[in-house]
């Protein structure tokens, strides 16, 4: 058995395309994998904190020196730290706003990208301690950026991901989908045959 971490970052719930092809990721895994768990992490419904001071206190005090609300901070990280090292494979869901990642899904990254957690600092530069584990990252873009200069998603998550020992990367592109035409409904075909390839 292995267990599945959805995380969902599109603000909008009903209409998104992102949250559409998580869906369609869902329905297909169970099918082909029925015995897998399946934990979903919607930071739109439940938004993770942005890294601030309070965080950091309860990362770097000593316990008898943490407030209490440095301490709710990083009891708070270690429970989305915790879901992601008992996962064997991460799906992201991303749309992409203003040519990145939503900031829900930034801050999310912020809380679970942690020295001597997730990564740890050697004499030959930062090594991940995340190795062995899949993952896939599901977007949806108005325009097509696929391979371009503008794409700033696919960049980033790959070396975040590289960052904590993940290497397994793959993502699933529907795009154009706020053009005119069959743009649309291309992108979306070209997800789900995407899609289809991955349980």
């Amino acid at each position: 058995m292995s267990r599945v971490l959805i995380i969902e970052s599109s603000a909008r719930q009903q209409d998104s395309v992102s949250r559409q092809l998580t869906q369609t990721f869902i329905s297909q895994w169970q099918t082909a994998h029925p015995n897998d768990q399946i934990t979903v992490r919607d930071l739109a419904a439940n938004p993770v904190p942005h890294l601030d001071i309070n965080l950091l206190g309860g990362w770097m005090k000593p316990a008898e020196q943490r407030t209490d609300i440095e301490q709710v901070s990083l009891e708070r990280s270690n429970q989305l730290t915790d879901e992601l090292l008992a996962a064997d494979v991460l799906v992201m869901a991303a749309p992409m706003y203003n040519f990145a990642i939503p900031s829900t899904l930034k801050a999310w990254l912020d809380h679970v990208l942690r020295a001597g957690v997730t990564f740890k600092y050697t004499d030959t530069g930062p090594q991940g301690l995340l190795s062995g584990k899949r993952a896939y990252v599901l977007t949806a873009r108005g325009g097509i950026y696929a391979g371009s200069t503008a794409d700033h998603q696919e960049p980033y998550l790959r070396q975040v991901m590289a960052f904590i020992g993940i290497h397994d990367v793959t993502f699933i592109h529907a795009e154009g989908m706020n053009l005119g035409g069959d743009f649309q409904e291309k992108g979306l075909s070209q997800a789900n045959a995407k899609l289809a390839q991955v349980a």
